[in-house]
């Protein structure tokens, strides 16, 4: 039976990924599977890794199994998820194939019929893991939370929000530690409107947070040393000056993971990815803007679609791409659009405290933000709760080892 099914592709295993494939999986006629592929081990809980990073005894409940991936899926068996790295991928008329990194049912070659590119973008430690397998990752974790316990002083590079969490959580947990935040920008998360800006810097300087503006780092070509060691580390300015500190934290920057992509074969890499910043050329119907392949569609963060990088953004844009994809197995042109909203975001700013903040609408005529200040976070981001969400039920403690 499964030699028959038809296969579209998911490719990328995050939270826009996995979304994707189980609107797919609902959606699609029941001669088609959906093939999951993602090279880690486990689901990683990107948003947990700032936080885990920093407060102990959780770092094993970030990486969640891939068992639930296809839960509240009616035909779940005939779907899969597949452990690898998509490598290139050959366009060629009459043999469309995505090359993996390690052999599946006998063969690194993966034949498609439709594939959708969900693989996001790159950061930098502790936001992404330096390993795929569940293990290695918690060991890192681990490593880097005795680092900062460690130090005396962290010196935090990025004024994104990863950089302005692991300020406030560390200056929270460890008040008596010396936090600076470094930015290029005085603007703090210049996607936003400059009142999260002011917000932020309250906060700052409520927890007693160095805030350093107006000035980049020059970065090391192979990056800072994991710290705590007892041995500074200098930082150097563009201005001229230089900070010293036991332990950096380099939060910058997103790098969209492309490179299987570039590596396509049967067209110009420019005909499908955008040089000017490394993102899917897309469609409003979430496809590939390059006429020539109309079964290939991008969603989240690897799409180039204008809206705010972001899980949450990314949300409607699965249902709006299987609505088109099922016009497509029926032969009817794919006429669902997304629209693009106004950048916004769940923040934390400490262990509880927290805000929505949501950029004016300015096609409704808005010149203001709006923003909701709360106090109900939970140290353990409600962590639990999210192995429920992701489809998988535990027993007891031991079970988030697995």
């Amino acid at each position: 039976m499964a030699s028959t099914l038809r296969n579209v592709v998911v490719v990328g295993g995050s939270y826009t990924g996995v979304n994707t494939a189980k609107e797919l999986a609902n959606a699609l006629p029941a001669t088609y599977r959906v093939l999951l592929i993602d090279p880690h081990s486990h689901f990683n809980h990107l948003f947990a890794f700032p936080r885990f990073s920093i407060l102990p005894g959780y770092e094993h409940k970030a990486f969640i199994p891939y068992t639930g991936a296809f839960s509240e899926v009616a035909n779940a068996s005939q779907h899969t998820r597949i452990q690898a790295k998509a490598v290139s991928l050959s366009l060629q008329p009459q043999a469309r194939h995505l090359t993996l990194d390690r052999e599946w049912q006998g063969s690194t070659s993966l034949a498609f019929d439709y594939l959708v590119a969900a693989t996001g973008t790159r950061l930098v430690a502790p936001s992404n893991m330096p390993s795929d397998d569940k293990p290695d990752a918690v060991a890192y974790l681990k490593r880097f939370n005795s680092g900062i316990a460690r130090s005396r002083s962290v010196v935090i590079i990025g004024g994104g929000a990863v950089g302005v969490q692991m300020a406030c959580d560390l200056k929270e947990i460890y008040p008596d530690k010396e936090v600076t935040l470094v930015h290029s920008r005085e603007h703090i998360m210049p996607v936003y409107h400059e009142k999260l800006s002011d917000i932020i810097k309250d906060r700052f300087r409520e927890l007693g947070i160095n805030f350093v503006g107006g000035s980049r780092v020059a970065l090391p070509p192979a990056g800072f040393p994991l710290g705590g060691t007892g041995e500074p580390i200098t930082v150097a300015l563009s201005n001229g000056k230089t900070l010293t500190a036991d332990f950096v934290v380099t939060a910058t920057g997103q790098t969209p993971n492309t490179q299987w992509i570039t590596n396509s074969s049967g067209s110009s890499s420019d005909a499908l990815v955008n040089p000017a910043n490394g993102f899917i050329r897309v469609k409003p119907t979430m496809q590939f803007a390059d006429p020539a392949y109309p079964h290939l569609f991008a969603v989240g963060d690897i799409a180039d679609t204008g809206a705010h990088k972001a899980a949450r953004p990314a949300g409607p844009h699965a249902a709006v791409l299987a609505r088109n994809m099922v016009a497509l197995i029926e032969g009817r042109e794919p006429t669902e659009t997304i629209e693009v909203n106004p950048a916004a975001i769940h923040l934390t700013l400490g262990l509880t405290k927290n805000i929505i903040f949501r950029n004016p609408n300015v096609k409704e005529g808005q010149t203001e933000p709006s923003f909701n200040l709360k106090d109900d976070g939970k140290p353990d981001m409600n962590i639990e709760g999210t192995w429920v969400r992701r489809g998988v039920k535990v027993s007891g403690p031991e079970e988030y080892h697995l």
